[in-house]
């Protein structure tokens, strides 16, 4: 599987990931034999970036990642995150680093490749939520000691809020990393000409995480399972999702896929599923494009798909025509 850099850290990364959070659901619901069989097969194609978090499944995805991980005992990168409670915005420091103790004992590891800011970041904060202010002034400091500490060899975020806020962190450089949210439904963060998309705009953002050396891990991409072009979800998926960057609820988002379908019609991929993967990969500032997987069989078709490499020119000049017609519909 080719492989590309991801950004500042160096690191050499698949181009595609294994993501291990609910929307796949694997490596949450699924039984311990079926995780370990699609962790080795995954390592066995070439896969060598998997990426969990403290909040997937309240710890499980790491408990059961940390399990399959010491008896494999893999050479992998592996990335987690911390997502800063509302009720802990007083000791932020103190949060980050007992979250990242926390994972660090349900994966049974000393330390991990990359640890990465889970909060929306927005102009104005709340809840939740971060300002670029607290990011850089109070998240980073934290990240650069746990750095130090060895605990973390680099440290990203994971990139969704307000398209001003999102710019100014990245042009920082502050972070070695950024997941971005990105997909057919979706392509603003891949351009500054796309319009229409003005509650769910991520600006031309991978183009500052270019200028930034930031290595980018797509995100969304099949729309937490939209772009496979129906509704039908696994018993290991998460049941209902939330939408990020794309429509205001899940049906819309498989309608809207649906309209893609000319791209299989007319030879450019053999799926919805295969283009979308395809369609991320092409883009070059795109380190690697995170799938999350329900079954063993979904991770082939996965590897398959992105072995094939970016979809053609004219598969993206005829999506582009289709995406045009999103422009200017409610979201």
């Amino acid at each position: 599987m080719e492989t590309r850099t991801l950004g500042r850290t160096g690191l050499q990364v698949s181009i595609l990931g294994f993501g291990c959070g609910a929307v796949g659901g694997l490596m949450i619901k699924g039984n311990a034999a079926d995780q370990e069989r699609a962790v080795a097969r995954a390592l066995e194609l070439g896969i060598n970036y998997f990426d969990t978090a403290a909040m997937y499944g309240n710890g499980e995805s790491e408990r059961n990642l940390g399990r399959v991980l010491k008896s494999l005992k893999p050479e992998l990168y592996l990335g987690t995150k911390v997502r800063v409670p509302a009720s802990e915005r007083r000791n932020i420091a103190g949060a980050v680093t007992a979250s990242l103790e926390a994972s660090l004992q349900r994966l049974q590891l000393d330390h991990v490749d990359l640890f990465q800011l889970h909060n929306h970041i927005l102009v104005d904060g709340h809840d939740g939520d971060l300002t670029p202010d607290i990011v850089l002034g109070e998240v980073v400091p934290a990240f650069e000691r746990l750095r130090q500490q060895g605990k973390t060899r680099f440290f990203g975020i994971t990139a969704v809020g307000d398209t001003a806020a999102l710019h100014r962190v990245a042009d920082a450089r502050a972070f070695g990393t950024a997941q971005v949210s990105y997909n057919m439904l979706n392509p603003s963060a891949g351009t500054s000409v796309m319009q229409g998309y003005p509650a769910h705009d991520f600006g031309d953002l991978l183009a500052h995480t270019k200028a930034a050396d930031m290595g980018v891990i797509a995100i969304r991409v099949l729309a937490a399972g939209a772009l496979s072009g129906t509704e039908e979800r696994h018993p290991h998926g998460s049941p209902e999702v939330a939408p990020i960057g794309s429509g205001r609820d899940y049906r819309v988002d498989v309608e809207r896929a649906r309209r893609l379908e000319p791209l299989v019609r007319e030879g450019h991929a053999d799926s919805l599923v295969e283009a979308a993967i395809r369609y991320v990969i092409a883009h070059r500032a795109v380190s690697t494009a995170l799938v999350g997987y329900s079954t063993l069989e979904q991770l082939e078709y996965a590897a398959a798909a992105a072995d094939k490499g970016p979809l053609s020119q004219a598969a993206l000049d005829r999506l582009s025509a289709l995406q045009s017609s999103f422009v200017g519909e409610p979201r």
